[in-house]
């Protein structure tokens, strides 16, 4: 079984950082896409970023979130600067391990003065 454990949310000032990092874990063999996605109250989950061959980030985190990742760790990691109130949202790690899709848990970001 794979599991994966996400850390680093929590509330944060306008204009302020963070960094999440989610870990797999278990039987793993092979780790392809890793990617971050986030969900606000009243929205769909929309796509963050993503690291699959190639990188790919959504409109609205573009030049503020990177994405990276360390393979020996099996773990992969989302920087957030700049933060805006509208980056509030629950994010969820989504890999596919051993050719299944795996999501983390989710860890609250909240952005506010």
């Amino acid at each position: 079984q794979v599991q994966l454990v996400e850390s680093g949310g929590g509330l944060v000032q306008p204009g302020g950082s963070l960094r999440l990092s989610c870990a797999a874990s278990g039987r793993i063999f092979r780790i392809d896409a890793m990617a971050w996605y986030r969900q606000a109250p009243g929205k769909e989950r929309e796509l963050v970023a993503s690291s699959a061959g190639s990188i790919n980030y959504g409109d609205s985190v573009k030049g503020r979130f990177t994405i990276s990742r360390d393979n020996a760790k099996n773990t992969v990691y989302l920087q957030m600067n700049s933060l805006k109130p509208e980056d509030t949202a629950v994010y969820s790690c989504r890999v596919i391990v051993n050719y299944g899709i795996y999501w983390g848990q989710g860890t609250q970001v909240t952005v506010s003065s």
